[in-house]
């Protein structure tokens, strides 16, 4: 049965990260006692100054929410994580709008189950507000939060990373393109959705800046450093072309790290690696403000922030023409796109017309987070009349 919605405006999103030490073995761990952070004073839900402003940066999942708040739509936003282990789950607050929790998982098996997060919600109300991202929740928590407006996305390929069960619960789904929204169509016809994809459409306008230094390299790649950002479409189109064409490739996480600083080598590829660890955003603005040109070279891949993040920094974009999602971002004054085979050639073009491009007025003109959540708060507004 759905809990009466909390009298501050709130909206949290669900991520489907899960923290903490790992207990080396699956086990049910299933409790509805509270978590500290949910019990003490200091640490109460939907608190906080409700007519505090929101400063929109950070990653994909701050910015949402924080434009929700700037935007008047919520006062007051948390991001929650799942916690393994039996230790007491985290709590973190960042401002005087947003905050972070975590809640014992009862297991890692996806959509995630966490009697504590059912609990939690049962105690203090569902927020008005709920985004699911990833692999999602089990529909227990769905169906407590039965009076709040659930949006989905996936931040990946596949449009919808969830059964069903649980997919049928909610009242938006974000997509990255026209084909995503095509298959929660087909899946669930009649379902709301908004092709609005959370990472690039919800951009900082200043997190990512021209600063006016000298750029030193070709192109950089900001990408995790896991086969689905194929960085070996970027080093087989560098081992065909002169090895003065000067790559940087920064890693925030991931296990082919050390992979591909070898295959540099065996190939004297001219490429300069950071990370992991990542480095904070400041660095990484520096950083592709050395560059002429961003890359992305994934196909199955979501709607990349780094998209419009390179953009913002001033920088045009080479795409994978094979990408998925996110195409719709590369236009004539914002970049060019490239199939497998002609990226080489592709990456010569962009070194010589890279100052041709128009990047970060393109973007302030179409896809910063004032552009986006205007959008967003149109259709959660239809949302919400719908179901009154």
């Amino acid at each position: 049965m759905a809990v009466r919605l909390t009298d501050q405006r709130s909206v949290v999103v669900i991520s489907d990260w899960i923290e903490g030490p790992h207990r080396g073995h699956a086990s049910d761990n299933r409790r509805a006692a509270l978590p500290t952070h949910a019990t003490d004073p200091a640490f109460r839900p939907w608190s906080g100054d409700g007519s505090a402003s929101a400063d929109v940066t950070g990653g994909y999942l701050e910015r949402m929410p924080l434009a929700l708040v700037a935007a008047g739509i919520v006062e007051q936003a948390e991001i929650w994580h799942h916690w393994r282990g039996e230790d007491e789950p985290p709590f973190r607050r960042d401002n005087a709008v947003l905050a972070r929790r975590a809640f014992r998982i009862d297991d890692e098996t996806a959509p995630f189950a966490s009697s504590e997060m059912i609990a939690f919600v049962e105690a203090f109300g569902a927020p008005h507000i709920l985004i699911v991202l990833g692999l999602g929740v089990e529909p227990a928590l769905l169906d407590a939060c039965a009076d709040s407006i659930i949006l989905y996305n996936s931040i990946d390929a596949p449009s919808l990373r969830v059964p069903s069960e649980v997919s049928a619960h909610f009242d938006l789904v974000i997509t990255g393109a026209q084909w995503q929204s095509d298959e929660v169509e087909k899946r669930h016809p009649g379902m709301r959705t908004a092709i609005l994809p959370i990472g690039p459409e919800f951009a900082a306008i200043d997190q990512f800046r021209p600063l006016g230094t000298a750029k030193g390299v070709d192109l950089i790649y900001v990408a995790a450093a896991q086969p689905y950002k194929r960085h070996d479409i970027l080093f087989d189109a560098l081992a065909q072309l002169p090895r003065d064409v000067r790559a940087l490739c920064v890693f925030g996480y991931g296990e082919d790290a050390d992979a591909l600083r070898q295959r540099a080598r065996d190939q004297n590829l001219s490429i300069e690696f950071v990370g992991p660890p990542g480095v904070p955003i400041d660095e990484v603005n520096r950083l592709m403000n050395r560059a002429k040109f961003g890359v992305v070279c994934g196909i199955d891949d979501g709607a990349p922030a780094i998209l419009t993040e390179y953009m913002l920094a001033g920088l045009p974009v080479l795409a994978n023409a094979g990408l998925r999602c996110g195409l719709q971002f590369i236009l004539p004054e914002t970049g060019m796109t490239a199939s497998t085979n002609g990226f080489a050639d592709a990456i010569l073009t962009m070194r010589e017309t890279w100052a041709e491009f128009r990047p970060r007025e393109a973007v302030l003109e179409r896809w910063t987070w004032p552009h986006s959540v205007a959008r967003l708060g149109e259709i959660i507004e239809q949302i919400h009349d719908a179901k009154q």
